[in-house]
């Protein structure tokens, strides 16, 4: 049997090592752009094959997905702070360039790794599904260029070259880059607050459970679509940080700020650093606000029916793994 080939791009960070490592155990091949050194280490420490190359480049795309059968988009600028040229230049054109190159190459299948923040502006998000429109015109320039990018992918979609979109939300676990280690930041400096006690509900998606999706997607999503996964039931927010939190031996405490009071207060700040410039970034911004402020549920149902898609760990289970790892 011919060895099946996968590019993948972001394979140096959280979800695309994760993926490049559950393909590289089912025995498939995986060449990986790398964009600087660091990252081609990264790649081969995973197993898989650097090809040196950026986002910025269709031809090093289309040279690394050569020969492949599949391609995974996760490579994208996800800051909680940045110019809007910045994420721009990243999210939309990143994946403009990564589908170009992809198409040139002759791939078969193109997953894009999407978000549910390219839903958000600035509102709660309640039980959605894949029919909640899009928002590229967003104030958040996470969610408005994610927004784009997701665009484009559908668009590419057809002649023979099939593109799918997977949407985890709020990825955590082993590994985690982001979401763990920046509540333990916080905490630590003295920044972290509840907001209207944290007493909203949230979904969440363990990376087991993200790279079942994107596996699934590869394997059975229609072309062309979108799906949500996420680890089942939704959780209170405050429960699921409380518990994330002590897997390393940290209390948030109580501090507590009023919803509109963060949200204005995220407002301000980053016109402020945006304005005078100032050095760094702001304490609280309209990201941040979107992951600790708000209700943001998902209706998985449609990557239950078209998918066959289960959360293959539990919220528990994934706690008491990253507890025993600490």
């Amino acid at each position: 049997m011919a060895e099946r080939t996968a590019f993948v791009t972001g394979a140096s960070g959280f979800v695309g090592g994760a993926l490049t490592r559950s393909l590289l155990g089912d025995g498939w091949r995986v060449r990986a752009l790398a964009r600087s050194a660091r990252s081609a280490e990264k790649v081969r420490a995973l197993g898989a094959e650097p090809v040196e190359g950026e986002l910025a480049s269709i031809a090093s795309i289309a040279t690394g997905a050569a020969g492949c059968e599949l391609a995974f988009h996760a490579a994208a600028m996800a800051e909680a702070w940045g110019s809007r040229k910045d994420f721009k230049r990243a999210n939309v054109e990143g994946t403009a360039h990564a589908l170009a190159g992809c198409g040139r190459a002759g791939v078969r299948r193109f997953v894009h790794v999407g978000t549910e923040a390219a839903h958000f502006a600035m509102q709660p998000l309640r039980n959605i599904d894949e029919s909640e429109p899009l928002r590229p015109q967003s104030s958040v320039a996470y969610s408005a260029t994610k927004a784009r990018a997701e665009q484009l992918v559908v668009a590419a979609n057809g002649d023979g070259f099939e593109t799918v979109v997977l949407r985890p939300r709020l990825v955590w676990g082993p590994g985690d880059t982001s979401v763990l280690p920046g509540f333990v930041e916080a905490v630590e400096a003295g920044r972290f607050t509840w907001v209207g006690r944290g007493n909203h509900l949230t979904s969440t998606t363990h990376i087991d459970n993200t790279v079942r999706g994107l596996r699934l997607a590869a394997e059975r999503g229609r072309p062309g679509e979108a799906y949500f996964v996420t680890d089942g039931e939704p959780v209170v927010f405050r429960d699921f940080i409380t518990a994330l939190l002590a897997t390393r031996g940290v209390e948030p405490g109580d501090r507590n700020t009023p919803p509109p009071l963060m949200r204005v207060g995220a407002a301000v700040a980053e016109a402020a650093w945006r304005a005078l410039p100032l050095p760094g970034e702001p304490p609280v911004t309209r990201l941040a606000y979107f992951l600790v402020a708000n209700e943001t549920t998902i209706d998985i149902s449609k990557a239950r029916a078209e998918l066959g898609y289960e959360p293959v760990i539990s919220v528990e289970q994934g706690l008491a793994q990253l507890q025993a790892a600490a």
